[in-house]
């Protein structure tokens, strides 16, 4: 009798502790003026809301826009060196950071190209000074993504998961035998995984939403080869050094066949011989 007393306090404990999260998510939401029917009339855990439900939830709290900015550039200057100085300027000036800087110098086009990082308040301002000087783009493509929803939807899993957590660490006080207190920490392991995971989510969607990317590249059009010849003298020597290759080719070629060679040269004696015996 006394073990079912037990086991039946264990699992009221429980219980408590999913009411409990329910009643403070619920507390959470009270505060909220016009809150959508449907969660009204659909009662939320922590583990089956769904962004249904949370859509309604972020128009509710009108909570700032969080927007992720990114713009691609290219274009053709007429200077590298020039271009990438006014570039570097306009970054120190609006306290953006290089993320990458590569240069290429292919068959007829030196280029170079950089990924910026830029504070978002700056980011029209950033765009307007560095598209100073030039006449045109080959490409210039700026973008938006909304992520409020996904950002609140992060942020309030986060608040009941930690309430959860801080239930179960209760009932881990409570508890009295070892498999009780497996069971919870099992319980807590898996909610601070959870949490961890949305929390590097929402950190990355805040860094994203704090500095803008922006991709430049620009490039140059040099003449082909740029004039370089190559003199009479050169080319014999060329020539001349060409054939030697050829030539110590052909002997190490005839080197690694030998074997061939001797067996041919034999065949080719004894059928002579034959020839010469029957003519006699």
């Amino acid at each position: 009798m006394k073990k079912f007393l037990a086991i039946f306090s264990f699992a009221a404990l429980l219980l408590s502790c999913k009411e409990t999260v329910k009643e403070a998510y619920y507390d959470e939401l009270s505060d909220v003026e016009e809150v959508p029917a449907l969660m009204a009339s659909a009662p939320l855990s922590p583990e089956n809301y769904n962004s249904d439900e949370m859509s309604g939830y972020i128009q509710a709290k009108q909570t700032e826009a969080k927007i992720i900015k990114t713009a691609t550039l290219r274009f053709e200057t007429q200077n590298l060196e020039t271009t990438a100085g006014n570039i570097k300027q306009a970054i120190g000036k609006f306290n953006g950071q290089v993320q990458s800087d590569e240069e290429r110098n292919e068959y007829n086009t030196v280029s170079r190209s950089l990924t910026i990082r830029v504070p978002s308040g700056s980011f029209d301002n950033f765009i307007d000074e560095i598209s100073k000087g030039v006449s045109y783009f080959d490409r210039k493509e700026i973008s938006s993504r909304d992520v409020t929803e996904e950002y609140i939807d992060t942020e309030s899993r986060i608040k009941t998961k930690k309430a959860l957590e801080a239930r179960y660490l209760e009932l881990l006080k409570k508890a009295n035998k070892v498999s009780e207190m497996l069971e919870i920490e099992k319980e807590l392991s898996e909610i601070r995984e959870e949490i961890e995971s949305k929390q590097a989510r929402l950190q990355y969607l805040e860094n994203q939403v704090s500095y803008s990317t922006v991709y430049i590249y620009f490039y140059k059009t040099v003449a082909e080869k740029q004039g370089a010849t190559v003199s009479y003298g050169a080319k014999l020597g060329n020539a001349l050094k060409s054939g030697f290759n050829s030539l110590s080719s052909f002997f190490i070629g005839l080197i690694q066949i030998w074997p061939f060679i001797l067996i041919f040269v034999i065949v080719f004696i004894l059928i002579r011989r034959r020839i010469k015996r029957k003519k006699q």
